[in-house]
């Protein structure tokens, strides 16, 4: 049994894309993404009336949209990548030998926010946005639902000056968020219009859009 979520459009700029990494492990990762979450979300939603979602914190929800689009590309890649180990920087390391191969590390966000990490750290990055819509792949704006879509996937490199660094004194720890300059660094290779978060879709496709 399937929710029938798949790509709605292709993954474009591939020129955009370096570091071994193409349009089509890209494409191939969100479906496996997609297909792993169904293995879990539905037989508990059949069992409990509950979704994934309802279970998880929204920032472990986005941990394992994370993990499993790491799981797709590298089942996907014919050995580019390989798997880094839960919690080890970076997601996809390249392989031994891997000629014009870099390591990418993949973050995931919800809706707008921009990803972040506990450290600002420079290299390849992956940065997938998603949204809570519901199960016939409807979302309404300003809502969230229990199931995840993928509205927005971004590639690039960034610095460690293009992270927003907080350590104010008495928070949980450190932070470093993907700054709005370095957010435009990441070049968008996947949209898809219906599931953007954005109260102005136009707008964020002037200031985002690549």
């Amino acid at each position: 049994m399937s929710l029938g979520r798949e790509l709605r459009h292709p993954i474009q700029n591939d020129v955009a894309l370096t570091a071994g990494l193409t349009a089509s492990m890209i494409a191939a990762g969100v479906r496996e993404a997609y297909r792993l979450l169904d293995s879990i979300d539905i037989p508990l939603f059949e069992s409990t009336r509950l979704r994934l979602a309802d279970v998880v914190e929204l920032a472990n929800l986005s941990s394992i949209v994370g993990n499993l689009l790491a799981v797709g590309i590298i089942n996907s890649c014919e050995g580019v990548y390989e798997r880094a180990g839960a919690h080890k920087y970076q997601d996809l390391r390249a392989s031994p030998g891997g000629s014009g191969v870099e390591h990418v590390e993949i973050k995931v966000s919800l809706e707008t926010n921009r990803p972040k990490g506990h450290l600002p750290k420079a290299g390849y990055y992956l940065a997938c946005r998603y949204v809570l819509g519901d199960a016939d792949g409807v979302y309404t704006r300003g809502a969230r639902g229990k199931v995840v879509w993928i509205w927005e996937l971004r590639f690039g490199q960034l610095t460690v000056q293009d992270f927003a660094v907080s350590n104010t004194e008495g928070d949980s720890g450190k932070t470093a968020v993907v700054s709005t300059d370095g957010m435009r660094k990441l070049r968008q290779v996947y949209f898809d219009p219906a599931f953007c978060p954005a109260a102005n879709v136009e707008r964020y496709l002037r200031d985002y859009g690549q």
